[in-house]
C-alpha cells in the first residue's frame, strides 16, 4: 500500500494524464489503496484545480478533462524528451509561431531535466537534420533559454555581440522581451554601459551568462517590444517600407500574417485593406511570405518587392504547366 500521500497523487495524476477512462477499482490496485481512498484522492486533486471527472456506475470510473485552466503536468522520461526536442528544434531555426512563449516553456522544461534526459535531447538533436524552408540563421536554442529564462527572471544578461560590421564587444544588460521575427530572433534590452535601450540579433549572441543580479524592469519607451523593433530597425537603415494592399478585410489578413508586421489599415469601406509596415527581411523573402497568406494582394512599394512577386509568381507557373498529369 502506498502511505506517502503527496507520491500516490502524482501518480494518480500521471495515469489519469493518459487518455482513457480509469474505473475506481484498477486505480485501487495500481495505487495499492482503497476505493475509499482513491476518492478522496480525487477530491484532493480537484481542490488543486485538476477537473477530474467521474461516471457513474458499479464500479466508477475517472476521466481528467479539459478545464477552465492549465494545471501542472506530469510528464514521463520519454514525453519530456519529445517535448524539449520539439522545442529545441523549432527554436533552433526561428520558425514562426513559435514566439517567446514557446522559448520560456523549453527554458522551464530543460531548468527541471536530469541530466540523463538533458543527454538523451542533446544527442537526438546532434544526431538530425531538420529540412527547413527559410533560410535564416541558425540559433543554439541554449542561446534563447537563456535569455527567456533571465527576462521572466529579471535577471541582469551577460553576452559576447558581433555587430553588423564584425565588430565584436562584451555587453552587460537588462533584457526585456524577445521579439521572433520569423527568420530572426531579436532580444531589446537596456543597455547598462551605454545607458540606453538596444536591439540585439541573437544569432550574433555568444556565450550568454546569467549574472543572478535581479533588476526592476524598466519603462520601454514605445510600451511595446514589437513596435520598438520596428523603430530600432528604421533607424539603422537596414530596413525597407513596404506597403501593400489586400483585397480583404483587415482581420482577415492580420490574421494572416505575424503581429509584429503591424496592424492592417481598412480600406473600400472595410471590403480591403493596406499593410504598411518596416521591415528588414530579404525582399525574396517577403514575397513568399506574403504569398503563403493565400490571399489577393497587390505589391504598391517598394519595386524592387514588386519585382520578386512577379517572379515568384512565374517561377510557379513554370512549375506547374498546363495540362500535365
Amino acid at each position: 500500500m502506498t502511505t506517502d500521500t503527496p507520491a500516490r497523487l502524482l501518480t494518480l495524476l500521471s495515469l489519469l494524464q493518459t487518455p482513457r477512462e480509469w474505473p475506481g477499482g484498477e486505480l485501487a490496485d495500481r495505487l495499492g489503496v482503497s476505493r475509499r481512498t482513491v476518492r478522496r484522492d480525487i477530491d484532493r486533486l480537484r481542490e488543486l484545480g485538476y477537473p477530474v471527472q467521474a461516471t457513474m456506475g458499479a464500479d466508477g470510473g475517472y476521466r481528467l478533462v479539459a478545464g477552465k485552466a492549465m494545471p501542472p503536468l506530469v510528464l514521463d522520461d520519454e514525453e519530456a524528451v519529445a517535448i524539449a526536442v520539439g522545442l529545441r528544434a523549432g527554436a533552433g531555426h526561428a520558425v514562426e509561431g513559435l514566439d517567446e512563449a514557446s522559448v520560456r516553456a523549453l527554458a522551464k522544461l530543460e531548468q527541471v531535466l536530469p541530466s540523463r534526459l538533458r543527454h538523451r535531447v542533446t544527442t537526438l538533436q546532434a544526431a538530425t537534420t531538420p529540412l527547413t524552408s527559410g533560410d535564416g540563421p541558425s540559433i543554439a536554442p541554449g542561446t534563447l533559454t537563456v535569455m527567456a529564462s533571465t527576462v521572466a527572471g529579471h535577471e541582469r544578461l551577460r553576452f559576447a555581440y558581433r555587430a553588423g560590421d564584425g565588430t565584436e564587444s562584451r555587453r552587460v544588460t537588462e533584457p526585456y522581451r524577445l521579439v521572433s521575427t520569423g527568420r530572426r530572433w531579436y532580444l531589446i534590452a537596456y543597455d547598462l554601459d551605454r545607458d540606453d535601450w538596444r536591439t540585439f540579433r541573437v544569432d550574433r549572441v555568444s556565450e550568454p551568462f546569467a549574472t543572478g543580479a535581479r533588476f526592476t524592469p524598466r519603462e520601454l519607451p514605445t510600451g511595446d517590444a514589437a513596435e520598438y523593433l520596428r523603430r530600432s530597425m528604421q533607424r539603422r537603415g537596414d530596413s525597407y517600407g513596404m506597403e501593400v494592399l489586400f483585397l480583404e478585410p483587415p482581420e482577415t489578413v492580420a490574421a494572416r500574417l505575424p503581429q509584429w508586421l503591424g496592424t492592417p489599415e481598412a480600406v473600400d469601406g472595410g471590403t480591403s485593406c493596406v499593410l504598411r509596415a518596416t521591415v528588414s527581411d530579404a525582399p525574396e523573402w517577403m514575397a513568399v511570405r506574403l504569398a503563403m497568406t493565400g490571399l489577393e494582394f497587390r505589391v504598391r512599394q517598394p519595386a524592387e518587392l514588386a519585382d520578386r512577386v512577379r517572379e515568384l509568381g512565374a517561377r510557379l507557373g513554370r512549375a506547374a504547366p498546363s495540362g500535365t498529369g
